[in-house]
């Protein structure tokens, strides 16, 4: 059982930069794979990113490798996601999710939900 809270969104321009963080709450953080997914206006909730439970595995979208970073700190339970050269398509509400590991790239992996963050790129 976890609760989780992201922070860091806003509005920023075409090729900047955001970092999201994701404080987790509960003495099992470190049992979870974490995951972060997003949700535009009109469509599904999709995978960006996820890193196993000690941080040595990583999965991206092929949309954003190259220009996002997960990354996790178990002593502070925060996963973030490092997010560089932003494009307007990357406009959505941003979650964090915490899951088994058995699925990294489907909502299905994951069984905990924080509220989500906005994210604007502005064009």
């Amino acid at each position: 059982q976890v609760q989780l809270v992201e922070s860091g969104g806003g509005l920023v321009q075409v090729g900047g930069s955001l970092s999201l963080s994701c404080a987790a709450s509960g003495r099992t953080f470190r049992t979870y794979a974490m995951g972060w997914f997003r949700q535009a206006p009109g469509k599904e909730r999709e995978f960006v990113a996820a890193i196993s439970r000690d941080g040595g595995n990583t999965y991206y979208v092929d949309s954003v490798k190259g220009r996002f970073t997960i990354s996790r700190d178990n002593a502070k339970n925060t996963v973030y996601l490092q997010m560089n050269s932003l494009k307007p398509e990357d406009t959505a509400v941003y979650y964090c999710a915490a899951g088994s590991g058995y699925y990294y790239s489907g909502v299905q992996g994951y069984n905990y939900w924080g509220q989500g963050t906005q994210v604007t790129v502005s064009s």
